[in-house]
């Protein structure tokens, strides 16, 4: 014979569902814009480096982006 719900069970175990749902939901929209922002920082790191060789370049300055990045 099994044991009965006490009351207000049901209600309890939807609202945690509820909560389970509404925190993945934010989790998964605070992944994407972390992942959007890293993609974009990438790109702006990339944009820089080229910058920083041709400044280089243009004082003559001859380093290879090895060498740069040490």
């Amino acid at each position: 014979m099994a044991a009965a719900e006490p009351p207000g069970a049901g209600d309890l175990s939807q609202l945690a569902e509820s909560a389970l749902r509404e925190l993945q939901a934010s989790f998964q929209a605070l992944s994407e814009k972390m992942t959007l922002s890293m993609e974009e920082m990438g790109e702006r790191i990339g944009d820089l480096e080229k910058h920083v060789a041709d400044l280089m370049t243009e004082a003559g300055i001859e380093n290879t982006d090895e060498e740069l990045r040490h």
